[in-house]
């Protein structure tokens, strides 16, 4: 079974473009882990202010050792630093979305 955690995030227009710099210098901070399958960032293509973070993960217990583990609070740090900024918060909303997979393309259940 596979869990899917959105992280749909409200970014103002102006600052989508740093948005999607901050999320390629980290990129790489969550692969590896444990129970990581996957991760999208999407870029709303109509007048929406909601990007979407999909992240894909073997189980709930996987993903919640993730965001509390150093790494990520590392990760997200590291890649600010590695660009030699220091920049401030972005003024974004989130919400975090839970799903499951209940139907594969192939039309199989899990």
């Amino acid at each position: 079974m596979s869990v899917i955690k959105i992280n749909a995030i409200t970014v103002p227009k102006n600052l989508g473009d740093e948005v999607a710099r901050r999320f390629a210098e980290r990129i790489k901070a969550v692969d590896g882990k444990k129970g990581f399958q996957g991760f999208e960032l999407m870029r709303p293509t109509d007048d929406r202010e909601t990007w979407l973070v999909v992240t894909r993960w073997e189980s709930e217990d996987d993903f919640i050792a993730w965001v509390q583990s150093p790494d990520f609070a590392e990760g997200h740090r590291a890649a600010m630093e590695a660009a030699n900024e220091h920049p401030e918060p972005l003024p974004l909303t989130a919400e975090l979305w839970s799903y499951i997979v209940e139907v594969k393309a192939d039309g199989s259940t899990v």
